[in-house]
């Protein structure tokens, strides 16, 4: 296993226990509203402070782009961290939420982590050397269509999103097709990082959501690409780091997903 990656778990894993400490206190916690649906705590801080110590202490040289740190410039290595993927959820005590850890040189995504700190789910990937769920290879589900499928998303819920049109319009009409043209099951959970390890280890069949912050998706995309999916923006080239859009699935669900997505004019 590549240091970087062990680096990664490590880190993961210390914020995690940082987190389930505190779970059973949630009623008790003071929450920060950055915007509409969009909380920290001083969990999200302290996990977060506990990853980069981590980090610090092998690579002092390395850069940082962190959820509540914001860019801590550095070397051509970039450590790109979301403490607590899912605070909303976590606040509730709902059990879906995760760490996400990616490890990129000059902007190419090396090194992923992802850690459901409930399940002790640990999700790794290494660029051309596949991903892995608890140590053992996975691969995206072998659904050849949307019938039928198990898709993650979100629908609005934040800021401008929250205004009714013609974006609450499109993202309605590709729920509606989802459910009654292709009978496909929608999931909500919650937290992207997951959604995303959950598509390269074929638990959903897709996943798709508009927004997103490098944090949320940057370990996820190598997962993904790594358990044979594919990802793109809502363009179908583009990089959804760039965007924040993101589609992402077997070859198929995410090509017709992805056409789905276009033809309704999300945004």
């Amino acid at each position: 296993m590549h240091p970087y990656l062990n680096i990664a778990i490590s880190a993961a894993r210390r914020a995690g226990t940082i987190i389930t400490r505190q779970l059973e206190k949630v009623d008790t916690l003071e929450i920060f509203e950055k915007g509409i649906n969009d909380l920290v705590t001083y969990v999200d801080r302290s996990a977060e402070e506990a990853i980069m110590e981590i980090i610090y202490k092998a690579y002092p040289q390395h850069g940082i782009v962190a959820e509540e740190s914001g860019v801590l410039p550095g070397n051509e290595f970039v450590w790109v961290i979301d403490p607590l993927d899912g605070t909303l959820n976590f606040t509730h005590g709902f059990p879906q939420f995760s760490i996400s850890i990616a490890v990129l040189y000059r902007g190419v995504i090396e090194h992923a982590v992802i850690y459901d700190p409930i399940s002790q789910d640990l999700y790794t990937a290494s660029k051309g050397a596949g991903a892995q769920l608890n140590n053992r290879r996975i691969r995206v589900s072998n659904r050849e269509a949307l019938k039928s499928a198990l898709i993650g998303m979100s629908f609005p819920c934040r800021g401008k999103d929250l205004q009714p049109g013609a974006h609450w319009e499109s993202n309605s009409k590709v729920l509606s097709t989802l459910i009654f043209d292709h009978h496909a099951e929608p999931r909500k959970i919650g937290s992207a990082a997951l959604n995303l390890a959950y598509v390269a280890s074929g638990k959903l069949d897709g996943f798709y959501e508009s927004g997103l912050k490098e944090w949320d998706i940057a370990a996820g995309i190598l997962l993904v690409r790594e358990a044979g999916g594919y990802v793109s923006d809502y363009q179908g080239e583009g990089e959804s780091l760039d965007t924040g859009n993101i589609i992402a699935g077997t070859r198929r669900v995410h090509r017709e997903l992805l056409k789905l997505v276009q033809e309704n004019g999300v945004t």
